[in-house]
């Protein structure tokens, strides 16, 4: 839920105006009518609210018409169209406003719980039993054959698969390195000590270990740096 902040004069005669498309706009989009109200003149109201004209509505912080604060601060006049000016701003223009930021944040979230879980294939087939004793696969195809299903022995696919969804996961933090080439690096030495400790030293603290680095470096990586906002003007 973005934070919308509604700034006025108490004389300006286009307030009702802009409080009630602004009431209207967040009625048609099913969201909760709750804003904060800052009178631009009354001495608690932060800094913020005193340097922008009445009425103007802020959404997280940012002008929905792209006006900068001024020290000067006036009447606002708004232009939905060319030619067109008037002192309450559009519907469409708060409606604009309001709806990018909810889609690109929703948007953020499944790209980085993407991001985060793009190991899960990796650490699951590190976590498959190596089928190296041939005594045992007569126990494995009778258990799997009461349950009716067949006994194929992946034993000879084990490392190339996993091989594979390590260097599928390094591949996706690579390409969208948000935090450097940093958690590329320790998904590598976590990769390395998946694929040494289960196919070579046959280690379950080496494998467990990487796991846990691989899911940390591709949680570090898909963590969002904090925005910097800056004024269009």
């Amino acid at each position: 839920m973005p934070t919308i902040e509604f700034l006025y004069d108490r004389d300006c005669p286009n307030v009702s105006d802009a409080r009630a498309a602004l009431r209207r706009v967040l009625e048609n989009a099913g969201m909760p009518l709750h804003w904060q109200e800052w009178e631009r003149n009354d001495p608690t109201a932060p800094v913020h609210a005193r340097r922008y004209g009445s009425p103007t509505i802020l959404v997280d912080g940012m002008d929905i018409a792209g006006e900068c604060p001024s020290d000067e601060p006036s009447c606002r006049i708004y232009a939905p169209e060319p030619g067109r000016h008037r002192g309450v701003p559009s519907m469409e223009m708060i409606m604009l406003a309001l709806k990018p930021r909810s889609s690109v944040n929703n948007a953020n979230i499944a790209r980085r719980g993407a991001g985060v879980l793009a190991f899960l294939p990796a650490a699951g087939t590190a976590l498959l039993p190596k089928l190296t004793c041939p005594a045992c696969w007569p126990a494995y195809a009778a258990v799997l054959s009461s349950l009716g299903l067949g006994f194929v022995d992946y034993t000879p696919w084990l490392l190339p698969a996993t091989a594979v969804f390590i260097v599928i996961t390094l591949a996706l933090i690579a390409w969208r390195p948000r935090r450097g080439y940093r958690p590329l690096v320790l998904g590598i030495g976590a990769g390395a000590a998946v694929l040494i400790g289960k196919f070579l030293f046959d280690s379950e603290i080496a494998v467990y270990t990487g796991i846990a680095l691989l899911a940390g470096a591709s949680a570090w990586n898909a963590w969002p740096r904090k925005a910097v906002t800056s004024c269009k003007c």
